[in-house]
């Protein structure tokens, strides 16, 4: 999915390690609690590394930051701290469009946008310090200069970045007021119904799985996408029977994170090759397919970006195809 930048950077703690904390007296709240007797961890690091799922009490992960601390010895996995100063690394890259002010590019699955634990290099902000050298703004601070927005690793597409601090900030202001076009495609299991509408929900943090987002009843923040079936693969015979798989283009209004996924799960039709949210087998033939092709991520792709140039004005718009792993599973599909 495609984020702007919303969240903070966590508090810098101690290299990776276990850490293990005593709480004796009950009540208070956990993050409170937690980082009242460990010396080094700020109240927010411990909601991360709660968030993270990297808390735990007798062997029971914790997911609740604002519960009540049970006495007890709590065990803290504290993971290494990632480079403040990403290096440039010399990472080929598709360039749709460049002037001194911006750069787009087509990134590829598999490339996450900017260095965070667990992936200190190969990113686009490696690639990018390489390519732009000093030209590349600062604004995103120093582990994301020039990153305005963000594409989930392993989904595909088109990416903008700032040269300039003024079209950082201007860039950011379009994304903050949802100024931009953005179209995805996805392949599905099944199709969503009706062919074609409007999914307004409240995303936010999964109260089973802190690790994931999910559609929330009440709390979160307003998300908006409209969808539009474009094809549908394998259709039963029988009148009125879902298809086996789908072709879906989504238009985002706002830019929730794993937005498209989540509001595709919510739907029954979650995007195919998506370990995270896609709950449910799709059938044989497709699940055939999907080995055939080799996908090996979703399947999902950020095909289209459109906006004003935040220096010169100018309407600029970009539109990418599949990248050969959604294409050949498409083909397949197709036949199927």
């Amino acid at each position: 999915m495609n984020d702007p930048i919303e969240d903070a950077d966590p508090d810098e703690a101690s290299d990776g390690e276990i850490l293990t904390a005593h709480v004796a007296v009950p009540g208070q709240r956990l993050d409170k609690a937690l980082a009242d007797v460990v010396p080094g961890l700020s109240r927010a690091r411990i909601q991360t590394l709660i968030a993270d799922g990297a808390i735990s009490l007798n062997d029971v992960v914790l997911t609740n930051g604002s519960a009540k601390a049970a006495p007890g010895t709590y065990s803290i996995a504290v993971p290494p701290v990632v480079s403040a100063t990403p290096l440039p690394e010399a990472i080929p890259l598709t360039v749709l469009f460049e002037d001194a002010d911006l750069i787009v590019i087509d990134k590829p699955a598999g490339m996450a946008a900017h260095p965070a634990p667990g992936t200190a290099d190969g990113t686009l902000v490696n690639a990018l310090l390489h390519h732009c050298g000093a030209s590349l703004s600062g604004i995103g601070g120093v582990a994301r200069p020039g990153i305005v927005h963000r594409l989930d690793k392993d989904t595909s597409g088109v990416m903008v970045a700032a040269k300039s601090d003024r079209a950082h900030a201007g860039l950011s202001k379009l994304f903050a007021a949802h100024d931009i076009e953005r179209t995805y495609i996805a392949l599905t299991r099944g199709a969503p119904s009706p062919e074609r509408g409007r999914i307004e929900t409240q995303i936010g943090r999964s109260s089973s799985d802190r690790k994931k987002m999910a559609v929330l009843k009440a709390g979160g923040r307003n998300a908006i996408t409209d969808y539009v079936v474009q094809s549908r693969y394998g259709i039963p015979a029988k009148a009125g029977a879902a298809p086996l798989a789908g072709r879906v283009a989504c238009t985002l209004h706002t830019g929730r994170t794993h937005q498209i996924r989540v509001h595709l799960a919510s739907k029954g039709s979650p995007i195919l090759g998506d370990a995270v949210y896609g709950s449910g087998s799709p059938a044989s033939s497709v699940k055939d397919a999907i080995a055939e092709a080799g996908l090996t991520r979703q399947a999902l792709h950020a095909a289209v970006l459109g906006f004003i140039h935040p220096v010169t004005g100018g309407a600029l718009r970009f539109e990418t195809a599949l990248p050969p792993d959604m294409q050949a599973l498409e083909d397949l599909l197709a036949a199927l």
